[in-house]
């Protein structure tokens, strides 16, 4: 009987109960035999449902572990920029080739490939500084958390690592609340006017052992969620994989769930005639990232497992693309990290059944 494919490349060993499940799913494993340098995935790839490829955070945020053990100790990142080139496979394990660029006095330089049976599927250049400003006189502004937003939910119900290690991908390594549209049910608001809102956090309590490394690498991770996303949200662009008359005949939880999503982007919904107000609107036919930059503003301040506020807004979207701009902040104010974002965003043409393709 021939064995089932490899998704890693090593056999993953029974998870750390001391560590988050977020520093589980990101771990890096470093592979010296095939030459400097060189990592690969310690655990499976996640495929979200009817994704083309591999959730794109993991794979920014492994790139970001990888990277991160090759400069030394005392610099942090600061910049990010990546770039999707070919969708990842959840069925092959991924190689992460580091190349170091440059190591200054205050400046490192780190540029990773992530490759499948040879060829890049992702690459990424990322900025690390040496945090040394103390004492020195700087230029300082940051804008503030806004303050009309809900707070986050209570701690009461916050797990430790032993509780939150489930495996299945219902509860994954993060949680987050619904997201809120701001201005989503206004008709005179335009798109670049709305803004996507949302309080999330690491599961569990990041170890000791990983530190402000494991803490960025999930702030990288969580970045890219519902990012791309508030495209078609902006937009009230349907974008489930059934017609909107189907709704009512969804089986619980999923119904209420999308009727719950879709009471925060449109106008005038109600629970009994979703399908009146969004059959007819224009569908999406494929939504994926081309690149994602994220600018970490106060590396040594980010505490992922504690709740952050996500707001996500998009200033420009044409020519089957569209840009997204998020800020995220601590639960105190401070301005943690800025991302942006650009994808592919296209609609369902007239009579148009086949799967679009880049």
């Amino acid at each position: 009987m021939s064995e089932e494919p490899r998704t890693t490349l090593l056999r993953p060993r029974t998870p750390d109960p001391t560590k988050s499940p977020i520093e589980t799913t990101l771990s890096v494993t470093e592979l010296a035999v095939l030459g400097p340098d060189i990592f690969t995935n310690t655990r499976p790839q996640w495929t979200p449902p009817g994704a083309r490829g591999i959730y794109g955070g993991s794979v920014i945020a492994q790139c970001l572990a990888a990277a991160q053990r090759t400069v030394a100790q005392g610099f942090l990142p600061h910049s990010c920029h990546c770039y999707f080139i070919l969708a990842g496979s959840s069925g092959l394990p991924i190689l992460f080739h580091v190349e170091r660029v440059r190591d200054g006095r205050s400046f490192a330089t780190r540029t990773v490939q992530a490759k499948q049976r040879g060829r890049c599927i992702f690459t990424t250049t990322i900025s690390f500084a040496k945090e040394d400003n103390e004492g020195k006189k700087t230029v300082e502004h940051a804008a503030a958390l806004p303050d009309d937003i809900p707070p986050p939910p209570s701690d009461t119900n916050k797990s430790d690592n032993a509780s939150s290690s489930s495996s299945g991908r219902g509860a994954g390594p993060f949680e987050a609340t619904r997201i809120d549209v701001l201005h989503g049910n206004d008709p005179n608001r335009k798109p670049h006017e709305k803004k996507c809102r949302t309080w999330m956090r690491a599961r569990g309590r990041i170890s000791p052992e990983g530190g402000t490394q494991a803490h960025l690498n999930a702030l990288a991770y969580m970045s890219d969620s519902y990012f791309i996303g508030t495209v078609s949200r902006i937009h009230g662009l349907w974008r489930f994989p059934f017609r909107p008359s189907e709704v009512g005949s969804l089986e619980e939880p999923l119904r209420s769930q999308v009727r719950g999503a879709l009471a925060n982007e449109s106008i005038d919904v109600s629970d009994e005639d979703v399908a009146r107000e969004w059959e007819g609107r224009p569908s999406v036919g494929m939504l994926v990232s081309l690149d994602h930059s994220i600018y970490f503003h106060e590396p040594s301040k980010v505490r992922a497992d504690e709740w952050m506020f996500s707001e996500m807004e998009s200033p420009w979207a044409g020519g089957e693309r569209g840009v997204v701009m998020q800020r995220i902040f601590s639960q105190d104010g401070t301005l943690l990290a800025s991302c942006v974002q650009e994808g592919v965003v296209r609609l369902k043409q007239d009579g148009e059944e086949k799967e679009s393709k880049l």
